[in-house]
């Protein structure tokens, strides 16, 4: 999302950046000792190997007991680790890829998109059409993925990058301690998450705790409102064409209603959420300063270590419809795909890398320490990912992983569900930030 809320540049000025890099990367890789075929002259891997990541506490702690141990199983090889927040990471992996520095890279928005939204292609989705990624399809690691996952991100039928996981970002930890204290029973629908945060307040206790100070992790309300509104794929890609030809306005009731019950979240969470950051929000978990947070089940080994065993935590999906059956699935989406640039310097160290990531004793180990779900079969659950198995047993797609930002519509239309705009975000009510965000939209016509 937050690679999103930057993209309201022209598509003009994004392919003469793609431009830029792939004219950079073929430079660096004519001289950086490479042989023809673009792998490395020498045999095993050696020397430096940058990778750079959208960080998050449990992926970045999974990034690095995988690179130590690929260190030790090659010890000529220097492995440099780079995370960069969510909102910083576009601008840093293009200035990067841009200096040639930078061997292995997350890529977002991975998917192609319909013709009506054609202009609308991501820039690492152009990246790889133009060369700047190595095609990975032939790399014998990939065969230890599932093959569907592959075929949702694969681009011109080529494989660009390795699927590191999937995840689901539209469900909420809650402290059942809490919610036995007040005898609350897990919501399945609005009006029953409505009692339940009401209760709460009554006894003084913050329903929810948001990390607003960083923008997208608010967002998450905002996820799960849509996956309610709109529960699966073919609902939620209908919505992306009536918007794109203008048969569905922003305004409309149904879309309000994301906003308005987003806006009722955000009025339920902890004082002065907006100055709180993400990475704050465990440890303010397991004190009790809130009894719900949504968050992605990608967080949970941060959540489960900040908690220590000192209540027992259960994860459900968020529930914004009076329907229970609208709410009965997590949404979700492949987690950091890794791809490598066609300007790595150390291509072979890069690959190596990959392999020894794809390698299913080492894979399951990153998916204990990141609370990836499995992108490879046969590879045992956690037991948290055990427990939500019911609301993870059909795959539904989040709304940000199929929505198309429309390049030349306004700040407010990125979403186009326009939480930032909302108080204490921003200064609008949902009504205004869903005019807001129709006037931005209808300008990119």
């Amino acid at each position: 999302m937050a690679q999103a809320q930057r993209r309201s540049f022209r598509l003009t000025r994004a392919l003469t950046a793609v431009a830029a890099i792939t004219t950079a990367a073929i430079s660096l890789a004519g001289c950086s000792g490479n042989t023809s075929d673009g792998t490395e002259a020498s045999g095993d891997p050696s020397g430096d190997l940058q990778i750079l990541v959208s960080s998050a506490s449990a992926s970045d702690a999974a990034f690095t007991a995988i690179s130590d141990a690929f260190e030790k199983k090659y010890p000529d090889v220097k492995v440099t680790l780079s995370t960069v927040s969510n909102d910083n990471y576009p601008a840093t992996k293009s200035s990067r890829l841009t200096a040639g520095n930078v061997d292995i890279i997350v890529v977002k928005n991975f998917v192609e998109v319909p013709d009506f939204a054609s202009d609308s292609t991501s820039d690492d989705v152009l990246l790889a059409k133009s060369g700047g990624l190595v095609d990975l399809t032939g790399e014998p690691f990939m065969k230890n993925y599932t093959p569907s996952v592959l075929d949702t991100q694969a681009i011109g039928g080529k494989q660009y990058a390795v699927p590191t996981g999937l995840s689901y970002s539209t469900g909420v930890y809650y402290n059942k301690a809490i919610f036995d204290k007040y005898g609350l029973e897990v919501p399945t629908t609005w009006s029953e998450l409505q009692k339940v945060m009401s209760t709460l307040k009554d006894k003084g206790v913050n329903p929810f705790g948001i990390g607003g100070k960083d923008s997208w992790p608010a967002g998450l309300a905002m996820l799960g409102a849509v996956g309610s509104a709109y529960p699966t794929a073919d609902d939620k890609n209908a919505l992306v064409e009536g918007l794109w030809k203008n048969t569905v306005s922003l305004t409309d009731d149904k879309p309000l209603s994301i906003l308005q019950k987003t806006e009722t979240i955000f009025q339920n969470a902890q004082p002065n959420f907006a100055g709180t950051g993400y990475d704050d929000i465990p440890a303010g978990f397991a004190k009790g300063d809130y009894a719900m947070t949504i968050d992605g089940t990608w967080n949970e080994p941060t959540i489960e270590s900040a908690v220590n065993g000192a209540f027992d935590f259960g994860y459900f999906p968020l529930p914004t419809s009076d329907d229970a059956a609208d709410n009965a699935m997590l949404n979700g989406k492949i987690e950091l795909q890794l791809a490598v640039s066609s300007g790595a310097k150390n291509k072979t160290a890069a690959l190596a890398w990959l392999d020894f990531f794809s390698d299913p004793a080492n894979y399951k180990t990153f998916l204990e320490k990141s609370g990836f779900s499995s992108a490879q079969p046969d590879i045992a659950a956690t037991p948290f990912l055990e427990s939500i198995a019911k609301y993870t047993s059909t795959f539904q797609p989040a709304w940000d992983t199929l929505w198309i930002a429309n390049n030349k519509a306004g700040q407010d239309a990125v979403f186009p569900f326009n939480y930032p705009a909302l108080a204490p975000l921003g200064p609008d009510d949902a009504s205004q930030a869903a005019a807001a965000a129709q006037k931005a939209w209808s300008a990119a016509f």
